[in-house]
């Protein structure tokens, strides 16, 4: 079986405290469905980690009218550490996470009237409207035009719907977004000063950026539900871009990996050596008689690969997910047909995951 990328599940990110920083993803961004929550220890992340294993508690946040979620990530044994340098547009790594609006000018009148910090409107360079939010843990959140919603509940800001990532050579990275992730459809490709990118740190510059997406729809499991997805490429042209992780750990402070819901790991596997592009983390070393590495509530098969930059991009084949842990029902997804999608009535008890008070 051929590799099947879904969509995009999550962006990790770290923080310092995580039920504060949930507590606000879920206030101000809708992100109050938990998929599971784990407090153990991070086993298979060492050549990120120090080389040794780290205590931590992480959280999987969704919002239920669809789009990828946050995982929200927080060091227990150790303080997590800020950049070394204040990160700016361009910077190697993922600058920001894309949060997908059915209504974009709603969103930025909803946010400014609640007091977060937002830029003002601007129109991407094919003309949609977008901003930014800085939210108050160091992490930059773009909120773009996207109508597509799974379940209407209302909101005006929904899912995960990419990202911005920092890359010193845009034509070597297209190996990893392009020939890998499938972002095969060019939306835009401009270079010089960009308008909104002047209220982001050292935005004034010159700036090639590439919008990327996928022209072929999704298919199977929760692709409805992720829904399309947009990578946008940032090469600075007149500076030379710090590496935002330097000299730091996955899941430090700031946005960490970028992680993909798939199924066919072994293509994958061959698909990434044959483009050079080898796994560097890899919990088949870890899995049980059943095939799968625990993931708290959940279990699958997991890994990673670094983008030309050392961008993390890690790979999920979910074997199990529970849906109402109280009572006992579980969704089993290694033995289903991988290019069915789930029911939406399936997808939907994941409101029953919904998170109220912390």
């Amino acid at each position: 079986m051929s590799k099947i990328i879904y969509g995009i599940q999550q962006v990790g990110v770290g923080v310092s405290n995580l039920f504060e920083s949930w507590k606000w993803y879920k206030e101000y961004f809708g992100f109050d469905i938990r998929i599971f929550e784990d407090n153990t220890v991070a086993e298979l992340m060492l050549p990120y980690t120090g080389g040794k294993p780290q205590q931590r508690h992480a959280a999987l946040a969704m919002n239920m009218q669809g789009g990828g979620g946050m995982e929200i990530w927080q060091y227990k044994g150790r303080t997590p550490l800020k950049p070394e340098h204040p990160v700016s547009i361009g910077d190697l790594g993922i600058f920001a996470a894309k949060i997908k609006s059915p209504n974009v000018a709603k969103a930025h009148q909803t946010l400014s009237s609640k007091g977060v910090n937002v830029s003002k409107l601007y129109n991407t360079p094919d003309g949609k409207l977008h901003f930014f939010v800085f939210d108050p843990f160091g992490n930059t959140f773009e909120i773009i035009d996207d109508a597509a919603v799974f379940k209407n509940e209302n909101k005006f800001i929904s899912g995960i719907a990419g990202a911005i990532v920092g890359v010193s050579d845009i034509e070597k990275s297209l190996k990893v977004y392009r020939d890998i992730l499938g972002y095969n459809q060019v939306i835009y490709d401009t270079q010089g000063e960009q308008q909104d990118f002047k209220t982001l740190p050292q935005g004034n510059g010159n700036f090639r950026r590439v919008l990327l997406s996928h022209s072929d729809k999704r298919v199977g499991g929760f692709a409805e539900f992720f829904a399309k997805s947009y990578i946008e490429l940032v090469q600075p042209l007149d500076r030379k871009p710090e590496k935002i992780f330097s000299n730091r750990f996955w899941g430090d402070l700031g946005f960490i990996h970028l992680c993909y819901d798939v199924k066919g790991m072994s293509d994958l596997e061959k698909e990434c050596k044959d483009l050079g592009f080898n796994f560097t983390v890899n919990s088949n070393v870890k899995h049980n008689e059943q095939g799968s590495f625990d993931m708290g509530e959940a279990a699958g098969h997991f890994t990673y690969i670094e983008d030309p930059d050392g961008t993390l991009i890690e790979f999920v084949e979910a074997h199990r997910l529970p849906l109402v842990k109280s009572l006992g029902i579980q969704l089993n997804l290694d033995k289903r047909n991988p290019n069915k999608p789930l029911p939406r009535w399936i997808i939907k008890l994941l409101r029953l995951k919904r998170v109220k008070d912390f």
